[in-house]
């Protein structure tokens, strides 16, 4: 660790130049068998922002990465950084018009990506006129090692402060179209710090097993790099593989989605591996089921910590698990400096134990959406001082200690007879059915009631549960608005690349069969 994170603002580009004259050797990224050193990983960025700096890009450019995780993915990024150039990570699994949409809204002087990016793009290619790097040298673009500046080359020092802008994060998609969330360089320092008490430094080695264009990946990828820790990074996940590596480089640290840690919980061996050397699990992103947490904190060693927050900046809560094992059905509560309350559908504050609308306010704000000054408006929410704060789009309370409990987005929440209905809250219900392995509740359009939620459940392996058991068996456990209209069995929920559920997929899913209540 280094006396840098003392000062009220630096950069991380600063703190990997320190790291790599302190600890040259140390590896800073291993990924798919490559071993990347902290004084090669410099040397790589130096060599990425001069190529930037040659072709006339630097502060108030922006770039566009769009391909699987690999270590050239990994320089580019950071390169582009050191360069003062801000930063578009792009999800490689959006339709292609959705992605080309985000590469334009960007504003990208430059596209990097790969052979299957390309591949899905070409539909959309001709409205992508800025020119493309291929990040795995292949025929998608000009090939990574030729475009780059010779080994050696330097750049000028780029004059970066704390609202320069570090990346611009498209959000989900799981409710509409993605809109551009600008993320300052500041924001990226006070993350930093927020993460120092986890217990990265040298000897701590954190696994990246989600794709690099996700905040919630980033949070789990830059801070142990600012702290000069070694990362195992997957190029994609996959859960016998995540015990291996996390057996073999005796992984310390990682950050994943539920669905994650459910998958790997299922694994028939899961109790083969050693998996000793865990000091720290991190969830976010999603909701993360108290019983799941539960199994997690008696099956896997080290800590469990849930984080709760959105990559807008709206607050941040924490929850440490093995220290308040009867919260777990909640997402902790507000660390310090982070504002949060509630508010009703008029924007009133509402008293602590009131239902409503979570906002709040944190160092860790995003400065806008990008493009969208109208969108931006429609998230903010002033107090009678004046002072900014942020909506969530969730819904939730406090309990009387102070801890968060959510309930839903708001796009998600069922009006059913003129009753909100929670989709979480059946969902809590119908895992506890031995059968259900997986479940998604979300509503649809009725006749009757305006909108009535339905099931989309996958059973567990062997199980023979018909539709109308399950809402037998759930029948007296749920009110009579909650009580399900339909039960629709799948092979697999559709998700985004870091494990959100897309439930307008679902809808979409029942809408366009033909089917009615």
């Amino acid at each position: 660790m280094t006396d840098l994170l003392n000062n009220d603002f630096g950069t991380l580009s600063d703190l990997l130049r320190e790291y790599a004259a302190r600890q040259p050797t140390h590896p800073a990224i291993i990924c798919d068998g490559q071993v990347l050193d902290y004084a090669t990983l410099d040397q790589s960025l130096d060599r990425m922002a001069a190529t930037l700096q040659r072709e006339g890009l630097g502060v108030g450019d922006v770039v566009a990465m769009s391909a699987a995780n690999s270590i050239a993915y990994v320089v580019a990024f950071l390169g582009s950084l050191r360069a003062g150039v801000a930063v578009a990570p792009l999800a490689p699994d959006m339709t292609p018009d959705t992605l080309a949409a985000m590469v334009l809204d960007s504003g990208a002087k430059r596209l990097f990506l790969d052979q299957a990016v390309a591949n899905s793009l070409q539909p959309q290619a001709h409205g992508l006129t800025m020119p493309r790097i291929a990040l795995d040298d292949s025929s998608a673009g000009a090939p990574w090692n030729a475009w780059l500046a010779a080994p050696g080359s330097t750049p000028q020092p780029a004059p970066v402060g704390p609202d320069t802008v570090f990346n611009i994060i498209y959000s989900s998609g799981t409710t509409g179209t993605p809109k551009g969330i600008v993320l300052p360089h500041a924001f990226r320092w006070a993350q930093f710090k927020l993460f120092q008490p986890l217990g990265y430094g040298k000897e701590a080695v954190a696994m990246v097993s989600l794709p690099l264009y996700s905040n919630m990946t980033l949070s789990s990828f830059l801070p142990p790099l600012a702290l000069g820790s070694t990362i195992v990074m997957m190029s994609k996940f996959d859960a016998r593989r995540y015990l291996q590596l996390a057996q073999q480089h005796r992984v310390t640290h990682s950050m994943m989605v539920p669905v994650q840690f459910q998958r790997i919980l299922a694994l028939p061996d899961f109790g083969q591996y050693d998996l000793s050397s865990f000091k720290v699990k991190s969830c976010g992103s999603a909701a993360f089921p108290a019983a799941l947490k539960k199994d997690v904190l008696a099956r896997w060693p080290g800590e469990l910590i849930e984080y709760y927050g959105m990559t807008e900046g709206c607050g941040v809560c924490v929850l440490d698990t093995r220290r308040n094992p009867d919260k777990l059905h909640t997402v902790g509560h507000p660390i310090a400096g982070h504002d949060m309350r509630v508010i009703d559908e008029e924007g009133r504050e509402l008293p602590p134990g009131s239902t409503g609308e979570i906002i709040g306010r944190c160092p860790t704000m995003m400065l806008g959406y990008h493009n969208q000054p109208q969108k931006t408006r429609e998230v903010e929410w002033f107090d009678a001082q004046g002072t900014r704060f942020l909506r969530s789009g969730d819904v939730g309370y406090f309990d009387k200690d102070g801890f968060l409990v959510l309930m839903d987005r708001t796009k998600d929440m069922v009006i059913s007879g003129g009753f909100n209905v929670y989709p979480s809250d059946v969902e809590a219900v119908l895992r506890e059915h031995p059968e259900v392995a997986e479940v998604s509740v979300t509503g649809v359009p009725s006749v009757q009631w305006g909108e009535s939620p339905i099931a989309f459940v996958i059973r567990r392996p062997g199980s023979a549960l018909t539709a109308e058991d399950l809402q037998a068996w759930s029948y007296p456990k749920l009110n009579k608005a909650q009580r399900l209209a339909a039960v629709e069995f799948v092979d697999d929920l559709p998700r985004n690349g870091i494990g959100k559920v897309l439930k307008r997929t679902l809808r979409d899913m029942w809408v366009g069969s033909g089917r009615t209540l």
